[in-house]
């Protein structure tokens, strides 16, 4: 085989028995082959495994050579040279090769390198000579002379004058290997990190069992734009608060990892850091990297799974249209800051709002709505998803937005958007949806359940809100019920009755002189297997009711409550079509099940009889 296709005999055993080299450049040549090439889920890594014909190791590709893939320069079967790794130990007593360096030694082969050598032919691996100022002996080269010794410090000696001699994070540096971030597991013994602090969290106190407390956290960012979540308690935050600086760069070691509580995550890390009073961390002086961002993009039909929940997600869309800038007050401190709404849009054929706030909403915000007719794509990363108006997002304190992102997914959504999806009538997540289509929040024949599949779980919904199908009658609507509330004509957001007449909005911070009702009230829904209360919103209602709230509350002025109560009666004992979801609430210190009505359609019952033969199929199948 050609030598310039070759892998390098034994690189695997090398590597198994050197599995965290400390001088790279001291290190032999490895090359090895690609096989098995795949992408990580949600993430922009490759995993693979490592061969050299003879030895095979599970392997990882270094995030910025994710580009190397995709453009093709790097296929399965292919051969890279490994320029720096390390080597750690998993569990099931396996090992993973996490490479940090790396290049493409060869395009991808014919097949799979397989050596039958005898192990005692394998040649040995020679490592690199040390440039040590001595130049090697040619085969016939004449006699060397040699002069007279002189006094030469040794290389201990130098490295002992330099590391005294240098900043404490520079030593830090010197006397130890510093670890990509997704190298680091629990089972990892040192370790030393170089790290930006990308998001800082509040000192704060608490009270529990054991006693009282503090604790903090930070987000810690490296070079690949690998994230990590550090939690200090006690001690540990009250020293390590003041050292810790927004934006800085450090040097932490001696941290403690374990699995990430997903219920309190901010960040895509599989594990999460613990630093103790003993843990190390040095300002790395001097030194400053802009970590490169790493996005985990949700479609924006699939958003219905994350309402409401702790967990922080990224999009990327097409912007549709841009609101002028808002002032909002704030309710805990009475403070007005600025906030703007943008439409998005993506290939899932939905879009969603996404609300900006603070420096977002007026540097990047004016940014878009002066280009918003050439249909700039973003990326945002960090956004929390909640249930206004059906569903919608908004921007926190360490949302990153991006515009004309150079990111494989924009350009695909670029190209997406300049052929079809310009002409393509794009409806809003929260939109009613037909029984019979698919997409949106999901089709209202996926997950299908009857009434007591909810009821009978009281504490279903707790971590994050599930959802489901329903297919049940409207049973019951309280008449004496609150059925409305008084609304902002511009932002649909509550209002209050001024002292000197009219409403005042908080969210536009203005008085109007009128407003508008809107739904917000309970119906009772049965099916064969029970019944229970579900919240409905003001467009779900006003297709329920077959009227506004406005017109309802003028029926029951006008024409009295008889009239008001036929109204209700009518739209009872009709079947209906509902995608819900389930999350828990806290009522009166007590903890209780929420079902929230977020689609209604009609019966289209020639949908549903196609869907009953459908299941009746899968039963007589099996």
């Amino acid at each position: 085989m050609d030598a310039a296709k070759s892998v390098t005999p034994g690189a695997v055993s090398h590597i198994l028995a050197n599995p965290s080299p400390s001088d790279a450049a001291g290190a032999p040549e490895l090359v090895v082959q690609v096989v098995d090439l795949k992408p990580l889920g949600g993430t922009s890594r490759f995993s693979f495994i490592a061969s050299d014909g003879k030895g095979k190791i599970k392997a990882m590709l270094p995030a910025k050579f994710a580009a190397e893939v995709r453009s093709g320069n790097l296929q399965n079967l292919g051969l890279i040279r490994i320029l720096d790794y390390t080597c750690n130990s998993v569990p099931n007593n396996e090992k993973a090769l996490i490479i940090t360096k790396c290049e493409v030694a060869s395009q991808a082969l014919d097949a799979e390198i397989k050596s039958e050598a005898k192990k005692e032919e394998e040649p040995t691996i020679v490592l690199k000579p040390k440039d040590e100022g001595v130049e090697s002996k040619p085969p016939n080269a004449p006699p060397v002379v040699l002069k007279p010794k002189q006094e030469v410090k040794s290389a201990s000696q130098i490295v002992n004058e330099q590391r005294g001699n240098a900043a404490p994070a520079a030593r830090l540096a010197m006397t130890r290997r510093v670890h990509p971030l997704i190298s680091l597991n629990p089972y990892q013994g040192n370790w030393v990190i170089k790290v930006r602090v990308t998001n800082k969290g509040n000192l704060r106190t608490y009270k529990n069992a054991r006693g009282e407390g503090c604790v903090f956290n930070v987000e810690l960012t490296d070079e690949d734009g690998t994230q990590i979540q550090a939690t200090m308690f006690n001690e540990a935050a009250k020293k390590f608060y003041s050292m810790f600086e927004l934006g800085k760069v450090y040097y932490v070691s001696k941290g403690s990892l374990r699995i990430a509580n997903k219920q309190f995550k901010t960040v895509q890390n599989d594990y999460e850091m613990t630093l103790n009073e003993n843990a190390v961390v040095e300002e790395a002086e001097g030194e400053t990297f802009i970590p490169q961002v790493q996005f985990n993009f949700v479609k924006i039909d699939q958003l219905g799974s994350y309402v409401n929940g702790r967990e922080l997600i990224d999009v990327v869309g097409v912007v549709q249209s841009v609101s002028p800038t808002l002032s909002v007050r704030r309710k805990f401190d009475n403070e007005t800051i600025p906030k703007r709404d943008i439409v998005v849009a993506d290939d899932s054929g939905k879009t969603v709002s996404v609300s900006l706030w603070n420096d977002l909403a007026t540097t990047t915000g004016q940014e878009l709505l002066d280009m918003v007719d050439s249909s700039p794509i973003i990326a945002i990363k960090s956004l929390r998803v909640s249930d206004f108006q059906g569903v919608s997002l908004s921007t926190v304190g360490k949302s990153t937005l991006l515009v004309n992102p150079d990111l494989p997914e924009a350009q695909n959504l670029k190209l997406w958007y300049d052929s079809e999806g310009k002409g393509t009538s794009m409806a809003p997540i929260g939109a009613d949806m037909g029984a019979a289509r698919a997409g949106g929040l999901r089709s209202m024949y996926s997950d299908r359940v009857f009434l007591s599949h909810i009821t009978s779980d009281p504490n279903m919904g707790q971590e994050k809100p599930v959802f489901f199908s329903l297919n049940a009658i409207i049973s019951h609507i309280k008449p004496d019920q609150n059925m409305w509330y008084r609304a902002c004509k511009t932002c649909n957001k509550k209002v209050t009755e001024a002292v000197e007449g009219g409403y005042w909005c908080e969210g536009c911070n203005k008085n109007d002189a009128q407003c508008s009702l809107r739904y917000i009230m309970v119906i009772k829904v049965s099916d064969p297997t029970g019944e229970a209360w579900v919240s409905v919103f003001n467009e779900h209602a006003e297709k329920i009711i077959g009227c506004s709230a406005d017109e309802l509350d003028r029926i029951r002025r006008e024409e009295g409550e008889d009239s008001y109560i036929l109204k209700l009666k009518e739209a009872t004992w009709v079947p209906h079509l509902f995608r819900v979801s389930v999350a828990q609430h806290e009522y009166m210190n007590e903890r209780r099940q929420r079902i929230t009505v977020r689609t209604e359609a009609p019966v289209d019952y020639a949908a549903e009889s196609k869907y009953l033969l459908e299941e009746i199929a899968k039963l007589t199948a099996c």
